[in-house]
C-alpha cells in the first residue's frame, strides 16, 4: 500500500514500500551470468543480457590478443559454453545511475581441471522491465 506524501516543512515522507536494493540485484545478476555459462544452461544464460544494437563485447586474452565478440553469442553461444567449473567475483565497483549501472570486480575461475583463470571485469547494465540485465562487458584476462 502506498501512501501519500505529506510535506512538513522542507522534510518530505514517502511511502512505506520497501526500495528494491539494485546493489544485491545487480550482485545476483553477475554471479548467475557466470554459473549458468559454466552449466551450459544456454536459456539461463541469455536471460541474463538484453542485447541492443549497441551492446559490446570485448576481450583482452592473457596472452596479449584482443577478441571482439559477437553480442548475439550470449543468446546462442558455441559449443565451448558449459565446460563446468566455478567463479567467484570479488571487488565490486557499483555505480547506478537510474536505469542504468556499470560494474567492475574481480574473477577467479576454476576449471574442472583444477585451472585457475584470472580476470578484471567491466559490466554495463540497463534495468528493462524492472530487472537488471547485461547489455556489455569488457573482460580482461591476466596472469595472477
Amino acid at each position: 500500500m502506498k501512501l501519500p506524501l505529506l510535506l512538513l516543512g522542507s522534510l518530505t515522507v514517502g511511502s512505506c514500500s520497501r526500495p528494491v536494493d539494485d546493489t544485491a540485484a545487480i550482485k545476483h545478476l553477475l554471479e548467475q551470468e557466470s554459473a549458468t555459462w559454466r552449466a551450459g544452461d544456454v536459456a539461463g544464460h541469455a536471460a541474463c543480457w538484453h542485447v541492443t544494437p549497441y551492446s559490446r563485447i570485448l576481450v583482452s586474452t592473457a596472452d596479449g590478443q584482443f577478441l571482439d565478440v559477437p553480442p548475439a553469442r550470449m543468446l546462442a553461444p558455441s559449443p565451448s559454453m558449459g565446460q563446468g567449473g566455478t567463479a567467484v567475483n570479488t571487488n565490486y565497483h557499483i555505480s547506478i545511475t537510474g536505469p542504468t549501472a556499470w560494474v567492475s570486480h574481480d574473477e577467479e575461475s576454476t576449471a574442472r581441471n583444477g585451472q585457475k583463470s584470472y580476470s578484471t571485469e567491466l559490466r554495463l547494465l540497463e534495468k528493462i522491465d524492472g530487472q537488471w540485465k547485461l547489455v556489455g562487458q569488457s573482460i580482461h584476462l591476466h596472469k595472477q
